[in-house]
């Protein structure tokens, strides 16, 4: 979910059918343009991210109380499956000793259940899946807003990975970079369906590779939250 920034003179692709919003005769630029943009951007962005290692911080709060704080090296494999090792384990349940250690163990595994499951949850969807796109926009499900007030298009897909869920991508209009998504989505696990929202933000390195600065998820009915940062980007000795 990353875009390069040279990648925005790249050959665009036909027009999007179904597209119910407007054309965009300022800027020359078509709604299904737009779509091409969103999808071809994290195929490069996967391939630029490729030569980058950096650390990843995870924070797990519930009822607005921070319990678990990893960090993990990240990096792509050989394979192009994303990697990620431990940076050191989390100092708050490291302190858990004594007469209360069963019962802080025991709390441990049901914290580090929720978010092995949250985290699950949010890499379902960042980053986004072009042929999920691609199969969105066949559907019909994919539309694409008119330049607002901030300069800001908005490619909004609907039933991107569940009926019912939907993902809003916000896009620089002039420049055609990706700048935010956000995540309507729900957690289906348990014997209830919970909804689920997610937000990420987005940055640019020095050769102005865009990447994930910081992540957001939401499960309001279990009072939990997941925030994520990405950073310390260098690249990787080859």
């Amino acid at each position: 979910m990353w875009l390069r920034s040279g990648f925005i003179g790249a050959v665009l692709l036909g027009s999007l059918a179904g597209v119910a919003a407007a054309q965009e005769p300022a800027s020359g630029t078509q709604p299904g343009d737009r779509v091409e943009m969103l999808k071809q951007s994290f195929v490069a962005s996967k391939t630029a991210l490729r030569q980058y290692e950096w650390i990843e911080t995870v924070a797990m709060s519930l009822s607005g109380e921070e319990k678990v704080r990893q960090q993990f090296t990240c990096y792509y494999g050989a394979d192009g499956a994303l990697q990620k090792v431990p940076v050191a384990a989390d100092a708050k349940e490291a302190q858990k000793r004594g007469v209360r250690g069963k019962v802080a163990d025991n709390k441990k595994a049901e914290i580090q259940a929720s978010l092995k499951s949250a985290t699950a949850l949010l890499a379902l969807y960042v980053p986004l899946d072009p042929a999920k796109i691609q199969a969105a926009k066949a559907a019909g499900n994919v539309s694409v807003s008119l330049p607002g007030a901030d300069g800001s298009v908005t490619v909004t897909i609907k039933n991107y990975l569940k009926p019912g869920d939907e993902v809003a991508a916000r896009v620089d209009a002039a420049k055609n970079t990706l700048q935010a998504v956000t995540i309507s989505t729900f957690d289906d696990s348990g014997k209830e369906k919970s909804p689920v929202t997610g937000n990420v933000t987005y940055a640019a390195l020095g050769d102005g590779t865009l990447f994930p600065a910081k992540q957001a998820l939401g499960i309001s009915s279990q009072n939990l939250k997941i925030d994520v940062q990405n950073s310390g980007y260098r690249k990787r000795a080859q």
